[in-house]
C-alpha cells in the first residue's frame, strides 16, 4: 500500500491542478492525497508560497516539488 500524502496548493494555481491531474491515475489506484491549501494556515503560506504545487510524504516529511511526472511520483513512494 502507497504511502499517503499531502499535496500542497492553493485555490486559483494552474500549476496545483496539473499536478492534480498528474496524480489522479495513481490515486485511483490507492494512493491517498490530502489536498492543502495553504492559504488556509501561515506556516505553510510561508513555507510552500513560492514552491506550490509540493507533493509531501507524511510517513517521512520527504517532499517532491514541481515539477513532477507520474513516474517520478512512484519513484519517490519507493
Amino acid at each position: 500500500m502507497p504511502p499517503e500524502c499531502q499535496l500542497f496548493g492553493t485555490l486559483g494555481c494552474h500549476l496545483c491542478e496539473v499536478a492534480e491531474a498528474e496524480l489522479m491515475p495513481l490515486v485511483e489506484h490507492g494512493l491517498m492525497v490530502e489536498l492543502v491549501d495553504i492559504a488556509d494556515d501561515e506556516t505553510w503560506f510561508e513555507a510552500y508560497s513560492l514552491r506550490i504545487p509540493v507533493l509531501r510524504r507524511v510517513d517521512t516529511g520527504a517532499e517532491l516539488s514541481w515539477p513532477f511526472s507520474a513516474d517520478e511520483v512512484v519513484a519517490f513512494l519507493r
